[in-house]
């Protein structure tokens, strides 16, 4: 065995290659980077190659952002989810959609933020490598 497993993505188009060692060491944290709907294959699979380089506090912000996300879409399903007799139910679905779409722009502009941080720190640290060289 390679120590890998294969995730076939949404819609079939290409597998997801997750390392055994990180399905056991960061379970929750696979489960909820697989799960996001914030997230397409691409930027999932992005998440779990830089998994084992990311600092203990990135791994924490990481987990934080995607139970945040998870949380909040739980509860725009339960807010909505007793409107549904009350109302039509293809209403609710475009409100529902569009509130996701927005709440999923918002997470990626953070995320980009969050990227455009982390490789402006990163630049930093091997700048201050190379001076000390």
């Amino acid at each position: 065995m390679t120590g890998t497993s294969d995730r076939k993505a949404a819609g079939g188009a290409k597998a997801l290659t997750i390392p055994d060692e990180l399905k056991q060491k960061h379970p929750e944290l696979i489960a909820l980077i697989l799960d996001s709907e914030s997230m397409n294959d691409e930027e999932r699979q992005y998440w779990i190659n830089i998994l084992p380089i990311m600092t203990p506090e990135q791994i924490g912000n990481l987990r934080d952002i995607l139970v945040n996300e998870k949380t909040q879409l739980e509860a725009i399903d339960k807010k909505y989810a007793s409107d549904i007799a009350q109302i039509g139910q293809q209403q609710l679905l475009s409100k529902t959609s569009e509130e996701r779409h927005n709440r999923r722009l918002e997470r990626e502009q953070q995320e980009r933020q969050h990227q455009t941080e982390e490789a402006r720190k990163e630049e930093e640290i091997l700048r201050k490598i190379e001076q000390a060289s």
